[in-house]
């Protein structure tokens, strides 16, 4: 009873301060041993070697996990349809979706011990939100298929193959997709026209695909060139066949963004969801994010064993790659994509 009794107090008293963290750490892994139980929302095995982490969050905590995957705008919906029926404690949303949880009152605080070495940029000032890596968008290329590998979004628009860039919609990778076509074709996150009109031009040439981007699709055969996060086609072109894909950075210019955790404002295991927060940004949680080919907020005070390295594509890729100049535009626009989305391109698509 007395142990009981203190794993409650020590559960209490961590909940009473919502921006805790560093010298509150012992007391938080206290009352997440004593929760046990921690439920995410899109943070799947295959996406950024998250099956590593709660590997790693079970066997040091003893702290069971499951994950159910699904779009950022689903996890927010799903947040906000359950409320105080959640069956969800943390998600992994794009980085235009933290903004969005805390003004619609989703999300709770949480300043892991390393948040000093977060870039202000990458994070919300109260701990809403904060990028545990960063993703560049690339394109994946069947090589079987697609004897001339683009380099670029002017190659993909003089070529003849199929190019495959999900549900912009819902999807955060989808939507950074478009706004990376739109900066290499002069424009903005106030400008989106010009990478509408090149989506547009190919879905009445017949040429762009509805299939989704993932591992299972481009496996089977169905995608001839794929718009994704860098993470995501160099861990499927590793798991695939190495030879048979390859992954370039656009040239002439991409979007770099990241994803970011979010604590259910609900959360029934609350404490492991902090916990969960606090190791992701851990040495040991970023070198895993790196294992799964994403690029850790923390890089620069880190060192990435050689292998975790080789996995990565080089530096120089990156030249054209620029971070989202201003969030708040892209805030807007991001919203009004799926509408400008409908009305301008999928209206072309060839039946």
């Amino acid at each position: 009873m007395k142990s009981l009794f203190a794993s409650v107090l020590a559960s209490a008293i961590f909940l009473a301060l919502p921006g805790a963290h560093a010298a509150d750490t012992a007391a938080l892994e206290k009352a997440a041993k004593s929760e046990g139980q921690v439920n995410s929302v899109g943070m799947p095995d295959s996406w950024a070697n998250w099956k590593e982490t709660w590997a790693d969050i079970t066997s040091k905590y003893g702290i069971q996990h499951g994950d159910t995957d699904m779009s950022s705008a689903q996890e927010l919906a799903k947040f906000a349809a359950e409320k105080s029926n959640a069956t969800a404690d943390i998600g992994d949303v794009g980085a235009a979706f933290g903004p969005v949880a805390v003004q619609k009152g989703l999300a709770q605080p949480y300043k892991p011990s390393t948040w000093d070495q977060v870039p202000a940029w990458a994070k919300d000032k109260d701990g809403n939100w904060m990028l545990a890596y960063t993703g560049t968008i690339a394109f994946i290329v069947n090589k079987d298929q697609v004897k001339d590998v683009p380099h670029s979004w002017a190659d993909l628009k003089k070529g003849k193959y199929v190019v495959t860039i999900g549900d912009v919609g819902v999807a955060a990778q989808a939507a950074n997709g478009v706004l990376a076509a739109a900066y290499a074709m002069g424009g903005s996150e106030k400008n989106l026209k010009p990478a509408l009109s090149f989506f547009s031009d190919l879905a009445k040439e017949g040429r762009l695909g509805v299939t989704d981007p993932v591992i299972a699709n481009i496996e089977k055969g169905e995608i001839q060139v794929a718009v994704v996060w860098d993470f995501n086609g160099l861990n499927y072109r590793d798991q695939i066949d190495k030879s048979k894909f390859e992954v370039v950075i656009p040239s002439d210019g991409s979007i770099t963004s990241g994803y970011t955790t979010i604590i259910n404002k609900y959360a029934k295991h609350p404490n492991a969801a902090k916990l969960a927060r606090e190791y992701i940004f851990s040495d040991a949680g970023q070198i895993n994010l790196a294992r799964g080919y994403a690029r850790p907020i923390r890089a620069e005070h880190l060192t990435l064993p050689a292998d975790v390295q080789a996995k990565l594509l080089p530096n120089s890729e990156y030249k054209n790659a620029h971070p989202i100049a201003d969030p708040e535009a892209w805030d807007k626009a991001s919203k009004m994509l799926p509408r400008l989305w409908q009305e301008n391109v999928i209206v072309n698509m060839k039946q």
